[in-house]
């Protein structure tokens, strides 16, 4: 299953959404792969591994489910999560690429690929729609998350 969707950010037209500058956005992005557990309520626990400056491993824990991915980091620009697949989990990559088309309009692109499990019967059509907004709520809450870390002073 291949997906994407994009997130506006800073809205010129809406008095009542608060500007965000890049490099918050970006500070923002980064924490949600370095910090997860302050992103995604689910997560029981997380173990960051083989850390250099342009990516690192991560075992992401839901209770008795163990995720493991490597994530690439493009200094300001990109995110990219590159999930190990399991007999539970199929590979798959999330790439999150800030986008900026005129000075300090920005947009997040959420790109997803998803592979079938080996083995595995066909996902439904419903299924897969389900999944997809699944993924569009998740990434939509991030940002909601990077706003309220920003106002707290976090980011």
């Amino acid at each position: 299953m291949k997906f994407e969707h994009l997130v506006q950010i800073n809205d010129p037209l809406n008095p009542l959404v608060d500007p965000m500058k890049r490099e918050q956005l970006w500070a923002g992005i980064k924490r949600r792969a370095e910090s997860p557990k302050e992103f995604v309520l689910a997560l029981d626990s997380v173990e960051l591994f083989d850390r250099d400056a342009d990516s690192l491993g991560r075992a992401l824990t839901f209770g008795k489910l163990t995720i493991r991915d490597r994530v690439h980091f493009t200094d300001r620009h990109q995110v990219r999560y590159e999930i190990e697949p399991s007999p539970e989990v199929p590979a798959a990559t999330l790439t999150v690429t800030i986008e900026e088309p005129v000075p300090e309009q920005l947009f997040v692109r959420f790109t997803y690929d998803v592979k079938a499990v080996m083995g595995a019967p066909p996902r439904d059509a419903y299924y897969d729609e389900f999944v997809k907004q699944a993924y569009v709520e998740a990434d939509v809450d991030a940002i909601v998350t990077i706003r309220r870390l920003i106002g707290e002073g976090a980011l």
